[in-house]
């Protein structure tokens, strides 16, 4: 992939990551309900991750959806050892809504969920550029 392909899918990445974190803090914001908050925002919260991981790495890396499941799973099992309380973050707003502060098995499987989306982007893409 030459250097300008690379910069326009970074650029890609770029303004899907702004879109997704501007839709994230809408929604801690403002939606208050008990679909979109705890479900659809787990979903996003990884598309999220996977768009930010991809504007410094816009190719290969066909195993990033994993990778970002693994890594959002143990923010999770996290949870379960009330880091937040561990670290005396409970007074930081902003630490404690994005290390969370209640584990559920839930959570993980709205991150498979939305790695499996992930996982199925990737593939589509390899079979599109081949």
């Amino acid at each position: 992939m030459n250097n300008k392909n690379r910069r326009k899918k970074r650029a890609a990445y770029l303004i899907a990551a702004a879109v997704l974190f501007g839709i994230e803090v809408f929604i801690a914001l403002f939606v208050h309900d008990r679909f979109v908050r705890p479900y659809l925002g787990d979903v996003l919260v990884v598309l999220f991750l996977y768009a930010f991981v991809r504007i410094f790495i816009p190719e290969k890396g066909t195993l990033l959806p994993l990778y970002i499941f693994l890594f959002a799973s143990a923010v999770e099992v996290l949870q379960y050892f009330e880091l937040v309380k561990v670290l005396g973050l409970e007074q930081n707003r902003v630490l404690s809504v994005l290390l969370g502060s209640t584990f559920d098995w839930k959570d993980i499987g709205c991150y498979a969920a939305g790695c499996l989306l992930l996982g199925l982007y990737e593939v589509f893409c390899r079979r599109r550029s081949s």
